[in-house]
């Protein structure tokens, strides 16, 4: 048996980029900040920000490109996966990419309060066949 499963809240670093490969298929790229703040041995706030890139298919994807912006507060359920190419002086490059399987949004940051709250929903993409994704009010936890 083995486990596979990432559970990150944080916010949108930019806009998401979304393209359609040849067959329609949507596939969205973003950037996630997710931040630790604690005190230093000398008292002082130190904050330790972690980005991650979130790559959402299908209809996630699409639900993405509508609702989620830059700045926005969400919560993504998914898989570690590490991808590698030869970039065009024939190095070969690695990344790790969140391989979202659900998303929740839970609005803008708290800079923004001035804005109203994006509507909690939840989208989540069926991994076994992953064509459909479904909403629900429920929290995935």
């Amino acid at each position: 048996m083995s486990v596979n499963k990432v559970i990150l809240v944080g916010n949108v670093g930019k806009d998401p980029e979304v393209k359609y490969l040849d067959n329609g298929v949507a596939v969205c790229n973003f950037s996630l900040a997710t931040s630790e703040t604690y005190n230093n041995k000398s008292g002082e706030k130190v904050t330790q920000t972690e980005w991650h890139n979130i790559v959402l298919w299908r209809k996630l994807a699409e639900i993405a490109e509508t609702y989620v912006k830059k700045g926005m507060q969400i919560y993504v359920e998914g898989q570690l996966r590490t991808r590698n190419w030869e970039d065009k002086d024939g190095v070969k490059r690695y990344t790790t990419e969140i391989f979202g399987t659900s998303m929740q949004m839970l609005g803008r940051k708290a800079e923004n309060s001035s804005e109203p709250q994006g509507s909690p929903e939840v989208a989540q993409q069926n991994t076994s066949d992953s064509s459909d994704a479904e909403e629900t009010d429920d929290l995935p936890f």
